[in-house]
């Protein structure tokens, strides 16, 4: 199946109209800043771009970043615009004609961004097996990962080389597909299925228990869509399982709770992050308005205290007494189950 997935995404498909599903397709236009830097891509590039969503985070200037199957490059190049000349990212994919566009275009977005030198380096390996690779442990700020995660077979493997290659305090934040049940293995050994992003798509709820075994024990859904599937073959085979392009993070904290537990905390926002100066989103279910009050469990209250947010925080309240669960922190099916409104009338795939 991996010589399978190299074939797809290196001979069979020449650019996003090739492929037959918005799985991996990001459907929403990006933010005027990211746009402003894509338009200094290189052709080549952008060209063969497969996302299925936009994976950057809040606040990572000067951040040391891992992509994780970063292809052609286009994501590993938009971030390193964003970290600037102290920042640095690492981009690491298994097919050679797409790290062999990446690589040859490192001066160009050097030059373009203004930096004398390149803030980007490529390696050729599979992310089932980082640890082959010549990347140190707890050296990394932040990982990333845009679609590709669902292409590889064993997934804990990742998980775990992630969890052991992140700072403390250091976060994944990264977007792939579900499915709201087991997808049956005839489908799996399906090629075209699986290039496609769809057969080898986790159960949703299989995957935040495996989050929590490979040490990241609370799994947060930043935003989500259902997939289309627009061909008639593909839903013929596969279209009686719900599919959901989703966008997780998951804090490297060690001692997070299982679960949403009320200590009676509350944080307060300062503002200053950039591009949400009055609004910041933890994730889907956190908000938080500028200078209002915000209570928070535990594990929430930690993700801002005990990472690169902390400084435009302040914060309530102790351990010393437990008030229960939060209300609402159950196991139902996460996701949206229709598109949002505004997302109806969005453009193809970048």
């Amino acid at each position: 199946m991996r010589e399978d997935v190299k074939e797809y995404y290196g001979k069979t498909l020449a650019g996003s109209e090739d492929l037959k599903t918005d799985a991996c397709c990001t459907l929403e236009a990006p933010p005027q800043n990211i746009r402003e830097i894509q338009k200094k891509i290189h052709p080549e590039v952008s060209g063969h771009y497969y996302g299925c969503g936009l994976i950057i985070p809040q606040e990572i200037n000067g951040l040391r970043i891992l992509d994780l199957g970063s292809g052609s490059g286009m994501d590993v190049y938009t971030l390193s615009a964003m970290v600037g000349k102290d920042g640095y990212i690492v981009g690491v994919d298994m097919t050679d004609e797409q790290l062999a566009i990446a690589r040859r275009h490192r001066e160009y977005h050097a030059e373009a961004f203004g930096y004398e030198q390149s803030n980007v380096e490529f390696h050729k390996g599979y992310l089932e097996q980082l640890d082959e690779l010549d990347l140190e442990p707890g050296s990394f700020d932040l990982i990333v990962s845009n679609c590709v995660i669902n292409l590889c077979q064993d997934k804990e493997a990742v998980l775990k080389h992630c969890h052991r290659l992140l700072k403390e305090g250091g976060e994944m934040y990264f977007s792939d597909v579900y499915s709201d049940r087991r997808v049956p293995e005839s489908l799996r050994q399906d090629p075209e299925l699986y290039g496609e992003c769809l057969s080898g798509a986790l159960y949703w709820n299989d995957f935040h228990n495996l989050a929590k075994t490979c040490g990241f024990a609370d799994p947060r859904l930043v935003e989500d869509r259902p997939l289309g599937l627009n061909n008639d073959s593909v839903i013929e085979r596969i279209g009686h399982i719900g599919f959901y392009s989703a966008t997780y993070r998951l804090f490297k904290i060690d001692g997070l709770e299982p679960a949403c537990e009320d200590y009676g905390q509350a944080v307060k926002y300062l503002g200053g992050i950039e591009d949400q100066e009055q609004l910041f989103t933890l994730d889907k279910h956190h908000h938080i308005e500028k200078g209002r009050l915000f209570p928070v469990c535990g594990n929430s209250y930690r993700m801002l205290n005990e990472s690169r947010f902390a400084q435009y925080f302040e914060f309530y309240g102790s351990w010393d007494q437990h008030f229960g669960i939060f209300e609402g922190c159950g196991s139902s099916l996460p996701y949206d189950l229709v598109a949002a409104a505004n997302e109806s009338s969005s453009g193809g795939c970048c």
